[in-house]
């Protein structure tokens, strides 16, 4: 065993005894001959002291080593006398007298102070983030990561969910965002595509009789990036069979609470307040309109619903999917479906927070016939749904439920959560403005043997 204590553990009840601690040096500090060290790990930080009959031999490497050095250390508890306490820290009652001192491994000196407030360009941190994630505010988003990801999962097990994975391989069915696409080695000339979202294979499990899916999903879009935005991103993905809007807005708004409450320790009112694209449009001059003066609440949360089910696309004189192809139109509306599509209202639902669009869902087409109508109003004929979408449009020949489901950006609420302008601050290792990763330097060029085993050539940069 490496260690018997963590950083953050001691105080005053382990006076006296004998503990090794792991971690790395977060300041040193030599007073004539009393040499102070703060050892830091996950948990916190604790003070040790070097003093040389104490210390022997050790005392000399004490000397010797620097900021963020890997160190094991073994000393006895001593309290720290009154006028040393530090309250700020758990630790702060005590200090570690050392008796032996390991280094485990040295450090470069830092290109960045490891401390919260200091001014560093964001270049700097990527490239370096493993050491931009030793700050303790960096550190923390991830803690946040994980406890919400610890409500979501306890959550959706009481009510009966199964967690489900769908593939990252998948088929191209551009309709939105461009597709990453993946060359196939093994078919040259064919490719698979990263997936912008499970939308396919979660209906596929309504029709397999799942009735209750969800996943932590990691989804890809090829778009311009902004602070909200990444080529790959996380977002909670779910869907339910025999349902209507009412059950996926009472299972959501308790999500929601049980987060707000767990994570933020605020309570927030349900049932959220629905409110009509048209009204939002006319009364806020937006989808997403902010609520907070309002409502006076840090977090406002509202339903807005009966979306159009087409917008009309100028440049190529056709309708288009609001959301996606897949949302249902009103019962009501299916009559005007052909002659009218303007009029059409879906059954489509987004959820917003603070101005933000957290995610959206809405009740899916299960029936073949009326799923194909959709596919010939957007100007994709039989033969062309049937290369992109059969696998979907057979399945529906089987026994489709009906069914509805929502998905929501992670990064998203946890940027709110953690009160940060941008995603990137709560994703491990994103990617920059332009798309890039600064610490491992994709997207990178590949060796002619990869490109000639997939089939491919790459045509020159133009300087």
């Amino acid at each position: 065993m490496l260690r018997t204590h963590n950083c953050g553990q001691l105080n005053a009840s382990d006076t006296g005894k004998e503990v090794t601690l792991c971690g790395w040096v977060a300041n040193r500090r030599d007073h004539g001959k009393l040499i102070f060290i703060d050892i830091r790990d996950r948990y916190g930080l604790t003070q040790v002291v070097f003093i040389p009959k104490d210390a022997g031999e050790f005392y000399k490497t004490a000397q010797d080593i620097r900021s963020e050095f890997v160190i094991k250390v073994k000393g006895l508890v001593n309290k720290r006398p009154a006028n040393t306490i530090n309250p700020k820290l758990p630790t702060g009652e005590v200090e570690v007298l050392a008796k032996e001192l390991e280094v485990i491994n040295p450090s470069l000196t830092p290109p960045f102070e490891i401390e919260d407030n200091i001014e560093v360009t964001e270049e700097a941190r990527l490239k370096y983030r493993y050491l931009d994630l030793r700050r303790k505010k960096v550190f923390n988003n991830f803690i946040l990561r994980s406890n919400l990801y610890k409500v979501i999962r306890n959550y959706l097990d009481k009510h009966d969910f199964i967690e489900c994975e769908t593939p990252i391989l998948t088929k191209s069915t551009p309709e939105g965002a461009r597709d990453y696409l993946v060359p196939s080695r093994l078919n040259i000339g064919q490719f698979y595509a990263l997936p912008q979202s499970p939308q396919l294979f979660k209906q596929i499990f309504m029709v397999s009789g799942i009735e209750k899916y969800y996943q932590i999903a990691k989804c890809f879009r090829d778009e311009d990036l902004r602070a909200d935005r990444q080529p790959e991103f996380t977002q909670l993905d779910l869907e339910m069979s025999f349902v209507d809007e009412e059950d996926i807005f009472s299972l959501l708004e308790e999500l929601m609470r049980l987060i707000i409450k767990d994570l933020k320790g605020i309570e927030i009112k349900t049932p959220f307040p629905r409110i009509t694209y048209q009204e939002a449009m006319s009364k806020y001059g937006s989808d997403k309109p902010d609520l907070r003066k309002e409502f006076g609440t840090d977090f406002a949360f509202a339903w807005i619903v009966d979306f159009p089910l087409f917008k009309y696309n100028d440049e190529e004189k056709r309708w288009e999917s609001e959301h996606h192809p897949f949302t249902a139109p009103r019962q009501q509306d299916l009559e005007i479906l052909e002659s009218s599509p303007e009029k059409v209202k879906s059954r489509s639902y987004d959820l917003v927070i603070n101005g933000i669009e957290l995610g959206s869902g809405s009740i899916r087409i299960h029936k073949q016939q009326l799923q194909e109508k959709i596919f010939k109003i957007i100007g994709i004929d039989k033969d062309q749904a049937y290369r992109r979408f059969g696998f979907l449009l057979e399945a529906f020949e089987y026994g489709a439920p009906p069914h509805g489901g929502f998905a929501f950006g992670v990064d998203r609420l946890l940027a709110l959560l953690a009160a940060e302008a941008s995603i990137r601050e709560v994703i491990a290792f994103p990617k920059t403005s332009a798309g890039l990763c600064p610490l491992t330097g994709a997207p990178s060029d590949v060796d002619e043997k990869q490109l000639k085993e997939l089939g491919l050539t790459v045509k020159q940069r133009k300087t």
